[in-house]
Parts: C-alpha cells; sequence; structure tokens
C-alpha cells in the first residue's frame, strides 16, 4: 500500500460524533430513525423551515454548519453545507458539491433503501446550500476494525493489508454487513470518491446512513471506498432487482432522471445509466482499478 493510503496506527471504528463547536449543538432531540427516513414531510420541514445556525462542525473540509430548522411547529436538527463554503477541486466544478449530496439522496430514495438521510437544495443563511437531516449515530457500532493475521475471520470481510507503524501491517477490514453491502452498491452507482469510516451512521434501531456524498457522479471512474469486501463477488439478488428498477427509473422521460438533469450534466446522468448498466451486465461488485487510488485518504 502507497504512502498516501496507509492506516493511521489507531482505532478505524467509524468517528460519529462529527465534533462541533462548543455552541453547536442544539438542545432539539433528533428524530427517530423511521420518521428520519420517510419522505415528503421531512423534506418539506428542511426545504421550508427556518434556518437558525447553531455552530461549525470543525472538522469537516468544506463549510459544514449545525442548524436547527423550524416550520408549523417543528423541529429538527440538520447539517446545511452553503456553496460559498466549497473549496475548489481540480476534477469537480465549483460550487456543485452541494447539488451532488442532493442528487445522492435522490438515489437513495430510488433504491428504497434509504440509506442517505432527507437532503435538500435551498437558500440559507450563507446562500444556496445542502440541508441535510442531523443523524444521531451509535458510537459503539463497531464496522471497521484493524486484525492481525491475513484472514478477516467470520462476520468480517477483508479490505487490505495497512501500516499501523514500527513496521507492523494489520489486516483493514469491515464487517459482512448487509446494509453496507447496500451503500457498496449505492457508491457504485453513483461513483462515490470518498467513502471512508466517518461517513458510516449507524443508528440505535439498526439502521445505517451514509453522509458526505459532495464528490459522486464524475464521469470518469472515481470510486474510492473502505468497502472493498465484496469487490468481484456476485450481485445478492436483491440489488440486481435494485438495480433493474434504477435503469428503468433512468429512462428517458422518467421521475430520477428529471430529479438528477437538475442537478448534474447530461454527461454525468449518461454516466450514472452506464454505470447501472455495468452493474447489471457483470452481476457482480465492482473491483478497484489502477485509473485512482482505491482507499480514501484520511480512511475514517
Amino acid at each position: 500500500m502507497s504512502a498516501p493510503e496507509r492506516i493511521p496506527p489507531r482505532s478505524v471504528s467509524p468517528d460519529v460524533t462529527r465534533e462541533t463547536t462548543s455552541e453547536a449543538r442544539p438542545d432539539v432531540t433528533p428524530e427517530a430513525t423511521p420518521d428520519a427516513t420517510g419522505g415528503a414531510a421531512r423534506a418539506e420541514l428542511l426545504a421550508r423551515g427556518e434556518l437558525t445556525v447553531r455552530g461549525r462542525i470543525r472538522e469537516a473540509s468544506n463549510a459544514a454548519l449545525l442548524c436547527t430548522v423550524a416550520l408549523d411547529g417543528q423541529e429538527a436538527s440538520c447539517v446545511y453545507k452553503p456553496v460559498a463554503g466549497e473549496r475548489p477541486l481540480w476534477d469537480f466544478p465549483d460550487g456543485t458539491l452541494a447539488a451532488r449530496e442532493v442528487a445522492a439522496y435522490a438515489v437513495s430514495e430510488a433504491t428504497g433503501w434509504g440509506l442517505v438521510p432527507p437532503t435538500v437544495l435551498r437558500d440559507g443563511p450563507y446562500g444556496e446550500g445542502m440541508v441535510q437531516l442531523w443523524i444521531e449515530a451509535t458510537p459503539e457500532a463497531e464496522l471497521l476494525a484493524l486484525v492481525d493475521g491475513e484472514e478477516p475471520g467470520a462476520g468480517w470481510k477483508a479490505i487490505g493489508l495497512a501500516e499501523v507503524g514500527e513496521g507492523r501491517t494489520a489486516l483493514l477490514v469491515h464487517a459482512d454487513d448487509e446494509r453496507l453491502r447496500r451503500l457498496a452498491v449505492l457508491d457504485a452507482v453513483i461513483n462515490n470518491a470518498d467513502r471512508k469510516g466517518g461517513h458510516l451512521l449507524p443508528t440505535p434501531d439498526g439502521h445505517l446512513y451514509g453522509i458526505d456524498h459532495g464528490v459522486t457522479f464524475h464521469v470518469d471512474n472515481k470510486l474510492r471506498t473502505l468497502l472493498w469486501g465484496w469487490a468481484g463477488e456476485p450481485l445478492p439478488p436483491e440489488a440486481l432487482d435494485v438495480l433493474k428498477g434504477l435503469k428503468d427509473a433512468l429512462g428517458d422521460g422518467a421521475g430520477l432522471a428529471a430529479r438528477l438533469a437538475e442537478l448534474i450534466t447530461p454527461a454525468e446522468l449518461d454516466a450514472t445509466r452506464a454505470r447501472v448498466e455495468t452493474l447489471l451486465t457483470t452481476g457482480t461488485h465492482p473491483e478497484p482499478t489502477d485509473e485512482w487510488p482505491a482507499i480514501p485518504w484520511p480512511p475514517v
């Protein structure tokens, strides 16, 4: 594993706390997970509610503000990422990351898996940006680990060897978990270039969310993830059924295609269709290539 891909010598359990400034955490109890995933009411609250900034999420690479959103007596916590706070990237057009996050939510909803928290594009205190429902995660959930030996053990899938300091290596593994496998399929569809451990949010009721989808939908192969454990393996029947549904939903004039056309370029939409078609044709999870670093940095 090359130097930029080395794993730091510490636990790689996902950091689900999303550390904020001392003023950031509002006195609002997050919604229970089933209500948080579901549809129109949450989206309406996020899209039309009054946003109040409570603080900044300090470890975010782009401006990310913790807010409350209130409408007609309903209130929830959310994350607001203004376009004005996006750092330019060499490979993505400036000012497009917020729209890509909303596009990822649209695809997630079309799968029926509810893998991305409700997300909208709207105006806010610092201009247009992405607003996403805050998810309170379970820090005890272990989805990633470093283990000694060359085999992952029962219930785990190997990602690769990692340098852990003092000339030692360990095997980086992730849980052999249906929720992660669904997320791996979603990432392959949206071409996620940054699936870190800290982007995995398991909730107390057993649901799993993925967050931070700003670097997605590129026309070139950019898949970079920690979820390589199923690489080259056959896709499960459930995933194939979902992909068939996505193919239909991405057809000319179909609802998902129309929504994505508002958020990404025509070339990116065509590339999304092509990725779905490739997954259906091969019937397998994608494998890493030499075109792009396989594992994001930092990994968590």
